[in-house]
């Protein structure tokens, strides 16, 4: 008994901790972090848009667009995570953390393309939020919880990974999603149909769509290794190379080389050889990238 009332007091005292730090945060620390992209990717704001960065605090009405294979992962100030898959388009709107002079996260994510993956960590399911998600023809009210879906070419999808959500369909059909993999499938030409159980295998195939996994060069906060794409002999010739990368949705840096006065392309912020030397393989020959080496 003793044992589980230490317990008890160590998971509050975890939980009071969260939520400090939650209400500190309302005070000037980023909504939104971009934590790690499998590029190409593209930051739309206003009318600019530029490669999708590791370390990117995201704002009201930014737009994240994915490229094939590749893939987002978002940290938000309420301790959840956001995972985008390919081919995938993503506006952020609503972004607050106070309502009525008291902490409270705010969010409107709108996917018109692709596949998302939204989840709230155990002990941030205590923090107060107040988030919303467009999908295909459903809207979903979420409080804390693990959410899958996707507005594919011919149907959109939401399921109910962990947690508990209330969903929008159809005519304004308003109900909610309490069973851990159960899934609202919306065909594009017919009706919506009635809420399902998934099968776990499909679950997985899913899950894959958003995940990023080893060894594909996929970026880091804190990443030490590079790829060097290329050599260029003159600045001009460097800058022309990364203003061609950079359209294609690839973060890229412009070294000089002091001893020869050549300039090197390199994609920083991979978190090791094998990343790195995934990446450059993945890239040979691509935009003038004929044999890019990984470097620390």
């Amino acid at each position: 008994m003793i044992i589980l009332e230490n317990q008890l007091k160590v998971f509050f005292v975890l939980v009071v901790v969260i939520l400090s730090q939650f209400s500190e945060s309302a005070y000037g620390e980023p909504s939104v972090l971009v934590q790690s992209v499998q590029m190409p990717a593209w930051l739309q704001r206003n009318s600019g848009r530029q490669p999708l960065a590791v370390g990117m605090q995201l704002e009201n009405n930014d737009r994240l667009i994915t490229g094939i294979n590749s893939r987002v992962l978002l940290k938000s100030a309420d301790g959840s995570s956001v995972k985008l898959g390919e081919n995938a388009t993503m506006t952020i709107s609503n972004l607050s953390q106070r309502r009525d002079n008291q902490p409270l996260f705010t969010a409107l994510l709108t996917v018109t393309k692709g596949a998302f993956r939204f989840t709230t960590a155990a002990l941030a399911k205590f923090v107060p939020r107040d988030i919303t998600i467009h999908v295909a023809r459903a809207t979903i009210g979420i409080r804390g919880t693990d959410v899958w879906g996707k507005d594919g070419d011919d149907k959109g999808i939401v399921c109910l990974i962990e947690g508990n959500i209330s969903v929008t369909g159809e005519s304004n059909n308003n109900f909610s999603m309490d069973r851990p993999l159960s899934f609202y499938e919306m065909p594009k030409t017919l009706a919506a149909k009635p809420v399902d159980m998934v099968d776990p295998d499909q679950l997985k195939k899913w899950a894959l769509e958003t995940e990023i996994t080893k060894e594909n060069g996929a970026t880091v906060t804190n990443g030490k290794w590079s790829v060097v794409l290329l050599k260029a002999s003159n600045q001009t010739e460097a800058l022309a190379a990364y203003d061609t990368w950079r359209s294609a949705g690839y973060t890229v840096r412009i070294v000089p080389i002091m001893q020869d006065g050549s300039y090197e392309l390199r994609i920083s912020q991979l978190p090791s050889h094998s990343e790195a030397n995934s990446l450059a393989k993945s890239l040979t020959g691509l935009l003038g990238a004929t044999a890019p080496v990984a470097v620390r």
